[in-house]
C-alpha cells in the first residue's frame, strides 16, 4: 500500500514528515485491518495495488485512483466511514 501526502507546500518541513510518518503508522494497520475484513483473498495479495490520498489540509484519506476500479468499487462505500470517521489527525494539524 502507497500514501500520497497531498500538500499546498512544495518542501515538506521537518517537523510535518515526521507527523506524516507517525499518522502512517496509526493509519496501516486500520486501513489493512478494513482491506482484509472485506475483500479476504480477493485482493491482490501483498496490498501493493492499494494507494491512498492524504490530504494534509483536511485531514482526509481518499482511494487513490492507481487503485484498480474493481477494488474501489468494493470498498468506496464503507471506507470513509471506517476510516476517516475514525482518525486523529491533531497531530499533522499543528
Amino acid at each position: 500500500m502507497k500514501f500520497n501526502w497531498k500538500s499546498p507546500e512544495k518542501e515538506m518541513s521537518e517537523k510535518l514528515k515526521k507527523a506524516c510518518i507517525d499518522f502512517e503508522y496509526e493509519l496501516r494497520p486500520k486501513i489493512t485491518k478494513f482491506l482484509l475484513e472485506r475483500l479476504d483473498t480477493e485482493c491482490c495479495g501483498d496490498l501493493t495495488c492499494f494507494y491512498f490520498d492524504v490530504d494534509l489540509n483536511s485531514g482526509w484519506v481518499g482511494i487513490g485512483s492507481e487503485t484498480p476500479q474493481e477494488y474501489i468499487d468494493k470498498i468506496q462505500v464503507d471506507f470513509d466511514n471506517e476510516i476517516n470517521g475514525n482518525l486523529n489527525f491533531s497531530a499533522l494539524a499543528s
